[in-house]
């Protein structure tokens, strides 16, 4: 029998490996693309503007309304000088300057500045026959009004008459009866002023008469002092050691305790004679001296003499205080003694 022959037994093949559906990444790192939050963004404006919407509307009635931008304020530095215009003081330039203008002569410097400061004012008209040449002229303002729309200043003008020259030389002449010495007075109108602004004046200036003035109140000084007594001696002497150019130290015998004074120095009068001494007490008065802390105003009449012989007629009131039974001077009624800053020197003494 024949030998059945061993069939080879081929090997089963192999499945096929699974192949993967994707490929693997590679190995890298990974990219990230930008991603839009632009709807995301205008989302949550949406809703920040719906729930800013109340706290806006209060806001906008308590926060006053005003414009966006504002002026920064200008600090003024401590102690600067704040200007204050001076009509007063403009109306007196403006008188002395049209006094002294003439419309014939409508160049000149001074027809120039009377117009620089009024266009509309009209100025004098001199006559060319007798060539009227003003004297010398000082003009004081007097009194100023508030008008309804503006104020009024009045001007004295102190000077002489305006003296006619001479057609033969162009001189004036010399100084004479026809030409004394007069006070005539202007009212000059304008506006402005206030705040520190520009002060305007309205036109010509009128001529008025002087203004009227007040009647004297009476005389508190209704007590004669006899010149021999206490205090008419003590008065006396101060006066002559006051009037002659006395030192402070010749004064100081005269003065309470912390009263300073200092006499005149421009005018040494040669001879002082106290005329007429008067009180406001009848402790004045007496012959005796009151006792310490008594005071007394005193007017007296004064009599100087200079040294070129001329005499002036002056009136002193003084504050006379009682102290060890003499009489002293505490306070002069011109502003000129100063005391120590005592209650009973500076509230009595009447001292600046």
């Amino acid at each position: 029998m024949h030998p059945v022959p061993r069939r080879r037994v081929q090997p089963a093949p192999r499945p096929a490996a699974a192949q993967p559906l994707r490929r693997s990444r590679p190995e890298s790192v990974p990219v990230r693309l930008a991603v839009s939050h632009g709807p995301r963004l205008a989302r949550i404006g949406v809703w920040a503007a719906l729930a800013a919407g109340p706290l806006a509307l209060a806001t906008a009635f308590v926060v006053p309304r005003g414009t966006a931008a504002q002026a920064v304020p200008v600090t003024q530095a401590a102690g600067a000088p704040r200007l204050v215009a001076d009509a007063a003081g403009t109306a007196a330039v403006f008188v002395d300057l049209w006094l002294h203008a003439d419309a014939g002569v409508p160049d000149s410097p001074v027809a120039v500045a009377v117009r620089a400061m009024a266009p509309t004012a009209e100025l004098p008209r001199r006559s060319r026959a007798k060539a009227a040449a003003p004297g010398a002229v000082r003009v004081v303002p007097v009194r100023t009004t508030s008008t309804p729309v503006g104020w009024t200043v009045v001007v004295a003008a102190l000077g002489d008459t305006a003296r006619t020259a001479s057609p033969s030389t162009g001189k004036a002449p010399e100084r004479t009866s026809d030409t004394a010495a007069v006070a005539r007075y202007f009212a000059v109108s304008g506006t402005g002023g206030q705040n520190g602004g520009p002060v305007a004046i309205s036109g010509s200036p009128a001529e008025i008469a002087a203004p009227s003035t007040a009647p004297a109140p009476a005389s508190p000084y209704t007590r004669p002092v006899p010149a021999g007594d206490a205090l008419g001696t003590t008065v006396g002497e101060f006066l002559r050691a006051y009037l002659a150019g006395g030192q402070a130290t010749a004064l100081e015998r005269y003065l309470s305790p912390g009263v300073r004074l200092s006499a005149p120095a421009a005018v040494a009068y040669a001879r002082v004679d106290a005329e007429e001494i008067a009180a406001d007490t009848d402790q004045a008065a007496a012959k005796a001296v009151p006792g310490d802390g008594t005071r007394a105003r005193v007017r007296v009449r004064v009599s100087g003499e200079d040294r070129a012989g001329s005499r002036w007629p002056l009136v002193y009131r003084l504050e006379m205080t009682a102290r060890a039974g003499r009489w002293e001077v505490s306070a002069l009624d011109a502003g000129t003694a100063s005391s120590a800053p005592t209650p009973s020197a500076s509230a009595q003494a009447g001292v600046q």
